[in-house]
């Protein structure tokens, strides 16, 4: 079962914290993100990407641009930009894409600390291959600033009782109502004080969720709980219940999140003419031309494909997927098999420099745009995994195929940080 703790959290001011609250240090480059906290000293960048406080030519990984995370993270402790609340609380933190609209879908998240045990003993349940270069980078980014600046975003199986106990806090007014600018993503955010509801919450977690899994963050979880275990052994009086043996997490019921699609788009036809690719997907996809609107894929085993100012749907032939094979379900894994591979030669998705992915918050048009400018030969749009298949994949202890799931919206840094002392 598994394992969560309240934690004493570091959070800004409710007159700074639409100003504090960034993006992860993951969805911008250094331009973008040196760009997008211009003029705003109070902003989360300038210690997730604090290469964008030294010239030009830095990069994330030099040992000056280390050193300047410590320095930034200490300012803003400093400067009082984030306190620390003096008690042990869990929090909820809700996302909307649309929290303007009458309708709009909020999902809520508890925020609190998984067990590091828990990801070494597989409870936490991962989809994802990590790149050791990526984990030790996030590894530094713990280290130095002896926290976990970034939470993590995990999904657990829902529990009616959770859902009940979290819709009776959220009733209440938030501590954080904003809407940021960027991308007009709606954020909200409540402090649990009472000690009997968080007592009651541990419990749950640790009687009525088998698993948590994570959604989105599978290196910055490595990081934590490889520096959880490092800690562990260099301290000889070691008990188990150090601060260092959690890590911060903001977990979401698995009913409420929202998997888009992952796209691809592909620099040329490995030789073939337009007419003899098309031949070649009749082997394995029923192809239809659509003609010159955009045409997005409607059901599981059919795909869009952009060509030559043209949308085809692709619907896969009987015999060509595995509907009982977790992996050879997925329509990611049809395309890469049918098409990527076997026609476009394209074999490794991981290093291939023919191959590039999209994420679906840009939606179809872009996938035109770069064939259009003719950066592009070819794109195609998927459908969306399901909450269930990544469930499954992880419960059996297979991996995705690289690029499969995009969880949108993104969760804010800055809201809460954890320290590790």
């Amino acid at each position: 079962m598994s394992i969560i703790k309240p934690f004493k959290g570091w959070r800004p001011g409710v007159d700074i914290v639409q100003k504090l609250a960034s993006r992860p240090y993951d969805v911008l480059n250094t331009e973008e993100a040196r760009k997008e906290c211009e003029g705003n000293p109070y902003s989360l960048l300038h210690v997730t990407k604090a290469e964008i406080d030294l010239p030009e030519g830095y990069k994330d990984s030099d040992l000056e641009t280390y050193l300047k995370v410590v320095e930034n993270f200490n300012s803003f402790k400093d400067f009082g930009w984030i306190k620390q609340d003096q008690e042990e609380k869990l929090y909820i933190y809700a996302q909307s894409m649309n929290p303007t609209e009458a309708n709009a879908h909020w999902q809520y998240g508890i925020v609190a600390c998984a067990y590091s045990e828990d990801y070494v003993n597989k409870i936490i349940k991962k989809h994802e291959l990590t790149r050791k270069d990526k984990e030790e980078d996030r590894m530094k980014h713990v280290r130095l600033t002896n926290a976990n600046v970034e939470p993590v975003f995990f999904a657990y199986p829902a529990v009616a009782r959770i859902d009940e106990i979290v819709a009776g806090i959220t009733a209440k007014k938030p501590i954080y109502d904003f809407i940021a600018k960027e991308d007009g993503f709606g954020h909200r955010f409540w402090v649990i004080d009472d000690k009997a509801t968080i007592a009651e919450l541990v419990e749950l977690f640790a009687t009525k969720v088998p698993a948590m899994y994570i959604a989105d963050g599978h290196h910055r979880s490595a990081a934590a709980a490889l520096v959880g275990q490092e800690k562990k052994e260099k301290n000889p009086a070691h008990t188990g219940k150090e601060e260092y043996n959690y890590f911060m997490t903001v977990i979401f019921p698995d009913n409420q999140l929202n998997v888009i699609d992952y796209n691809r788009v592909v620099k040329d036809l490995n030789g073939l003419s337009k007419d003899e690719f098309i031949k070649a997907l009749d082997k394995t996809y029923v192809v239809e031309d659509m003609g010159t609107e955009i045409y997005k894929p409607a059901k599981l085993h059919e795909h869009s494909m952009y060509l030559d100012g043209h949308w085809y749907k692709m619907s896969a032939r009987p015999g060509t997927y595995d509907d009982n094979d977790p992996i050879g379900v997925l329509d990611v894994t049809i395309l890469s098999n049918n098409v990527l591979d076997n026609i476009l030669g394209i074999k490794d998705l991981r290093t291939d420099k023919r191959i590039d992915f999209v994420g679906g918050i840009r939606g179809l048009g872009e996938l035109k745009r770069r064939v259009d400018n003719g950066e592009m030969k070819v794109a195609f749009a998927m459908y969306p995994v399901s909450m269930k298949q990544i469930i499954d994949i992880a419960d059996t202890g297979n991996i995705m195929p690289p690029k499969t799931t995009w969880f949108e919206p993104k969760l804010r840094s800055g809201l809460v940080i954890h320290t590790l002392d």
